[in-house]
């Protein structure tokens, strides 16, 4: 068990013999051992996850955060805040990317409105509206923290309301335009990385474009360190691994991050204080992810990776996590695209997991297990 330091509970640790009997159950198989790879460890995650030998993964769900960023008003996007509102729309219609993709395949999508800049509540998505939009986060905080609490408590009810009507998985999706620049921001933030080396392009940005997203994104990072930095010392509180910064990441999330971000952090926490297997998706939903483990210790156990994702920083998030992709796909669609594209993967193995052949049903002698 850890430590509870932000309230949100002490996170239950997975079922590891529910986990061992599963690994078992694939061994059991006739096929090569590991033979599925990362997939045959997903379903041992789904089974610890869920307390049970055999995970069920019928029930999906896809939830996705919608928001606005201030930080749009410098220049970061090659479009303005209003694609958030018009994209949100065909999400709720089912009509946006992942809608499409997604059609006549078992999956449920919940769109949340958390902060988009708008007055009217759109058809199709759930409002929970904290406010419209974040503040400019190169020049001002983008949130309270009153604000960024109630957004990360949007995607924990979001969690278990889901559980309470039986879903098995939840896919994790955003919309926001900018909302890359926050997640870069927030995360060079945490991890003392230099925005220059991890900044995207983003939906797409000319060279001009993205030099200043990067120096955007710099001037955030800088004004927020600034904040615990005593002109007076030349001690660093934000390095000082004994300062109250060093633990604070709530401050970090409600200076840098967006709304979106918050409620996905919500979402991951949730997911692990309930017992249902969470997918992370690109980047932005990486960094929420991350956010949720250093908020409530011990969420990376109920987290699934699903791909990489073209935007910088994916693979030291992962790594942070301790999580493996399956699909490198070159992506950068947003929506949770990416992460339901697992599904249909994670069916097959399923298929193979609960209907395959055991060699005790076979004349095939079963493979033994050689520890390298």
């Amino acid at each position: 068990m850890t430590e509870d330091r932000y309230g949100f509970g002490v996170i239950p640790k997975p079922d590891e013999k529910m986990r061992a009997l599963a690994a078992q159950r694939w061994d059991s198989l006739a096929k090569p051992i590991d033979g599925l790879g990362r997939f045959e460890e997903i379903i041992c995650r789904a089974a610890a996850a869920q307390g049970k030998s055999e995970p069920a993964l019928t029930q999906k769900a896809l939830v996705i955060m919608c928001a606005d960023n201030g930080v749009v008003a410098e220049g970061v996007s090659q479009t303005d805040a209003s694609v958030t509102r018009q994209v949100a729309e065909l999400m709720g219609e089912g009509r946006s990317s992942v809608g499409i993709m997604t059609r006549d395949y078992p999956l449920d999508v919940f769109v949340y409105d958390v902060g988009i800049d708008c007055t009217d509540t759109l058809k199709g998505v759930i409002d929970r509206k904290i406010r419209r939009g974040t503040g400019n986060i190169a020049v001002e905080e983008a949130m309270s923290r009153q604000e960024c609490m109630a957004a990360i408590q949007v995607g924990i009810d979001a969690a278990y309301e889901l559980k309470k009507q039986g879903y098995d998985i939840i896919a994790t999706g955003e919309m926001g335009i900018g909302n890359t620049t926050t997640s870069t921001a927030l995360y060079c933030a945490l991890l003392d990385l230099n925005p220059e080396l991890y900044t995207g392009r983003g939906a797409g940005l000319t060279d001009e474009g993205l030099a200043r997203k990067i120096r955007v994104i710099r001037q955030a990072v800088e004004r927020y360190r600034g904040l615990f930095i005593d002109s007076d010392s030349e001690s660093d509180p934000v390095h000082d691994p004994d300062s109250v910064h060093a633990v604070d990441f709530p401050e970090c999330l409600r200076q840098l991050g967006g709304l979106d971000i918050a409620a996905l952090s919500g979402v991951f926490i949730g997911g692990a204080q309930c017992g249902i297997p969470v997918v992370i998706d690109g980047l932005i939903s990486a960094v929420a992810a991350y956010v949720a483990e250093c908020l409530a210790p011990g969420c990376k156990e109920y987290m699934i990776a699903s791909h990489i994702g073209r935007e910088k920083g994916m693979e030291v998030l992962l790594q942070k996590l301790s999580l493996e992709p399956v699909i490198h796909g070159d992506m950068a669609l947003g929506e949770g695209t990416g992460a339901v594209m697992l599904f249909p993967l994670l069916d097959m193995a399923m298929n193979l997991f609960s209907q395959g052949t055991a060699f005790d049903q076979t004349p095939i002698d079963q493979y033994e297990r050689y520890e390298v």
